[in-house]
């Protein structure tokens, strides 16, 4: 979308889900401003998720996208 490469898109939904692995620890601005970018012009949810939650928690990831889903849209 635009410049970036989303890991999901529902645009349905207009939500962005992001699984972030070890190498967004160093990319805390970037991912920030393109979380904003996201939400500003692009009127999207964005969700993030580690590597690590979405390979040991699984059950608790779907559940707060679930969760997201059933409020309005941004």
């Amino acid at each position: 979308m635009g410049r970036f490469i989303l890991d999901f898109y529902c645009p349905l939904a207009r939500l962005v889900v992001e699984v972030d692995g070890d190498v967004h620890v160093t990319r805390t601005a970037s991912d920030a401003e393109r979380t904003r970018w996201l939400e500003t012009a692009r009127r999207c949810r964005v969700l993030r998720f580690s590597n690590d939650e979405v390979l040991q928690h699984l059950d608790s990831v779907l559940e707060a996208i679930a969760a997201s889903l059933l409020e309005p849209p941004p």
